[in-house]
C-alpha cells in the first residue's frame, strides 16, 4: 500500500511598513542573506500587491477577502458603519480556521491588529480565530523594547518584556516561532502545521541594536537620489523590472540629497531602519534552522511579503504623550528603567535607543519604494507593491526564477488552500461566509500564468483597478488616472485623456465592486469623523486635511 504524500506545512511571514526595494534580493542595500537564500531556492514575484495599510492587509491576508468584507475598513478604530467597525467579523473565515478541515495545527507569533478590543479577549482575537498558540501584540505599533498589549494565548504578558533588559520584540517573535516549530515536531509530528509570523519591523519607532546599526555606517552616505537610481538598475539587472520603466522623480516635497540639512541624523535614521530589517532577517534564519533541524524545510511552503509600501509618516515633535500613550496606546511614557521617552523626529536626538520614538520620513521612504510613486496609504505602486518570495523545495521545482504573474493578498489564502487540498467553506460555526475573492498562484509555480480576473483596491478613498495591462488609480480626492503597466509600471504617463471609454468602463467596474464589498465613500467617513468629533491621528492629519480641501 502506498503512503499518500504528507500535506505541506506553511510558514507565512509578514513584515510591517517595508518598501518594495529594501531587501537584498529586491535591489536594496539591507543585508538579508536568509531572505536571499529563500529567493535563490524558490520564486520571486514582481507584481504582487497588498492593500496599502496594516490592518486591512492583515484582514485580507488572513481571510482571502477584501478588508471591507471582514470588518476592517480602515484600522481597528470604530468608524461606525458595518464594514468599518475595526473588528474581524464572522462573515469571514481565517486561514487557520479553514485548515482545521485538513487537520492542521496553527500557530502565530507577532502582530495581530485586527481586533478593536486591545485588553480583553474577544471573538476577534487569535485564539478565538483558529490559532492553537499565540504570542504577540494585539495593537498595531509600539516600542520594540517594551510594547503594549503583549499577549500569550489570551493573557497579558507585558511583564516579560518589562522585567528583562535584553528583551527585544523582533527577537521575541523569531524565537517564539522557532521554538513552536520544534515543539510541534516533538508533540504533533503526525500533523502538518500553519505558522503565521507577523513582524512589526521596520514599522516606526526606529528601535535597533547598536551592533546592527553599526553594520550600515556609511552604507547610505551617497544619499537618496543616487541610491534610488542604483536600486532601479539592480532590479532591472535581476529581471524583476523592465529597462523601459523609468525612475520616478524625487518626492517634490523633499530636497536633493546635496541640499539636505541634518545629514548625520538623516543617515542615522536610515541606518536604524536597515538594522530593523537586518534583525528580522537574522530571526528568519533561526526559523529556517528550526525547520531544517526538525526535517521539515523541504516540505514547508515559506511565504514572505510586506503589509504595505514604505511609510512616509513623520512623527512631529508636537505629538503629545496623551495621544500616543493614552489614546492610541502605541507607546509608553517611560522606558523600563524609568527614563522619559522623547517623542518626535528631533534632529538633535539620534534614533535607536529605547528612550526615542521617531520615524525615518518621506525622503527615505521614497528610496524604500524606488522606483515607484507614493507610499503607504495610497494605491499607486509605491503604496501597494510588495516583494513576494515563495520557497517550497518539494512543491516548487524552479530555483531562483522571477514570476511576473500579477496577484494580491486574497490570492495567498487561495494558494494555501490549493496546496493543502483544503476546501473553502460556505459557512463556519453557523455563520455564512463570503465567497473567496482570491485566485491560486499555484499555476505560476512552473511558469508565468495567463491573465487573471480584475483586482480592486480602496483605502481612505484612494482606489485602483488592475485589468490585464491596464491600471486605473486615484489619489483621493483627485481624478482617476490610467496607466499601461506593460509600458509604464512606474506610473509616469497618465493616459486617461486618451482612453475615456476605458476609464469609464473600469470606473464602472470599480463602483460595482465597491458596492458589493461594502466600501463606504470617503466623504461619508470624513463626515462621520466630524459628527463624532474624532480628530485624526498624527499620521492621518495631512491626509484628512488634503481630502477635506478637495
Amino acid at each position: 500500500m502506498t503512503t499518500p504524500p504528507r500535506k505541506p506545512n506553511v510558514v507565512l511571514i509578514l513584515n510591517d511598513d517595508m518598501g518594495f526595494s529594501d531587501i537584498g534580493c529586491y535591489g536594496g542595500e539591507v543585508q538579508t542573506p536568509n531572505l536571499d537564500r529563500l529567493a535563490a531556492g524558490g520564486l520571486r514575484f514582481s507584481q504582487f500587491y497588498n492593500t496599502a495599510r496594516c490592518s486591512p492587509s492583515r484582514a485580507s491576508l488572513l481571510t482571502g477577502l477584501h478588508p471591507h468584507q471582514t470588518g476592517i475598513g480602515i484600522l481597528t478604530y470604530d468608524f461606525g458603519p458595518e464594514g468599518y467597525t475595526g473588528n474581524l467579523n464572522h462573515r469571514c473565515v481565517t486561514i487557520p480556521e479553514a485548515l482545521k478541515a485538513s487537520k492542521y495545527r496553527a500557530y502565530m507569533s507577532g502582530k495581530w491588529h485586527v481586533a478593536g478590543n486591545l485588553t480583553e479577549p474577544t471573538d476577534a482575537w487569535p485564539m478565538q480565530r483558529g490559532f492553537d498558540h499565540f504570542f504577540g501584540t494585539i495593537i498595531g505599533a509600539g516600542s520594540f523594547y517594551d510594547p503594549n498589549t503583549l499577549t500569550r494565548g489570551n493573557a497579558n504578558v507585558e511583564h516579560e518584556a518589562s522585567a528583562d533588559p535584553s528583551w527585544f520584540y523582533t527577537d521575541a517573535i523569531s524565537d517564539d516561532a522557532a521554538a513552536t516549530i520544534r515543539t510541534h515536531a516533538r508533540e504533533h509530528a503526525d500533523q502538518p502545521f500553519f505558522q503565521y509570523v507577523a513582524y512589526t519591523a521596520p514599522h516606526w519607532p526606529l528601535h535597533a541594536h547598536d551592533e546592527d546599526i553599526a553594520k550600515y555606517k556609511g552604507r547610505f552616505d551617497a544619499g537618496w537620489d543616487e541610491l534610488r537610481a542604483a536600486r532601479l538598475k539592480k532590479l532591472v539587472n535581476d529581471g524583476i523590472l523592465r529597462d523601459i520603466w523609468k525612475l520616478t522623480d524625487r518626492d517634490p516635497s523633499q530636497p536633493a540629497w546635496t541640499d539636505a540639512e541634518h545629514k548625520a541624523w538623516l543617515l542615522r535614521c536610515m541606518e536604524v531602519y536597515a538594522a530593523q530589517i537586518d534583525r528580522m532577517d537574522q530571526g528568519i534564519g533561526r526559523i529556517l534552522k528550526a525547520l531544517e533541524e526538525t526535517g521539515q524545510l523541504d516540505n514547508t511552503l515559506v511565504i514572505f511579503l510586506a503589509d504595505n509600501g514604505a511609510c512616509a509618516e513623520d512623527i512631529p515633535e508636537t505629538v503629545t504623550v496623551d495621544e500616543l500613550v493614552h489614546k492610541l496606546r502605541i507607546a509608553k511614557a517611560e522606558t523600563r528603567s524609568g527614563e522619559p521617552v522623547h517623542f518626535g523626529n528631533d534632529p538633535n536626538r539620534m534614533p535607536g535607543p529605547e528612550n526615542t520614538y521617531q520615524s525615518y520620513g518621506t525622503a527615505w521612504a521614497n528610496l524604500s519604494n524606488a522606483p515607484f510613486r507614493l507610499y503607504k496609504h495610497w494605491t499607486h505602486e509605491g503604496g501597494i507593491a510588495t516583494p513576494l518570495i515563495m520557497h517550497w523545495p518539494t512543491g516548487i521545482a524552479q530555483r531562483g526564477e522571477v514570476r511576473h504573474t500579477p496577484g494580491y493578498l486574497p490570492d495567498i489564502m487561495a494558494t494555501i488552500l490549493d496546496v493543502t487540498a483544503t476546501p473553502y467553506p460556505s459557512q463556519h460555526d453557523g455563520h455564512p461566509i463570503e465567497a473567496l475573492e482570491g485566485h491560486t498562484l499555484r499555476t505560476a509555480f512552473d511558469r508565468d500564468a495567463a491573465e487573471r480576473p480584475p483586482m480592486f483596491w480602496e483605502h481612505e478613498g484612494n482606489a485602483a483597478v488592475r485589468m490585464g495591462r491596464w491600471k486605473l488609480v486615484r489619489k483621493y480626492p483627485l481624478a482617476w488616472e490610467l496607466y499601461d503597466m506593460d509600458e509604464d509600471r512606474t506610473e509616469l504617463h497618465d493616459l486617461a485623456a486618451q482612453h475615456p471609454d476605458r476609464v469609464a468602463d473600469m470606473a464602472r467596474r470599480y463602483d460595482e465592486w465597491a458596492a458589493r464589498c461594502g466600501v463606504i465613500p470617503r466623504e461619508k467617513i470624513l463626515e462621520l469623523m466630524k459628527q463624532q468629533k474624532t480628530p485624526p491621528a498624527f499620521w492621518e492629519e495631512e491626509i484628512v486635511e488634503e481630502a477635506r480641501k478637495g
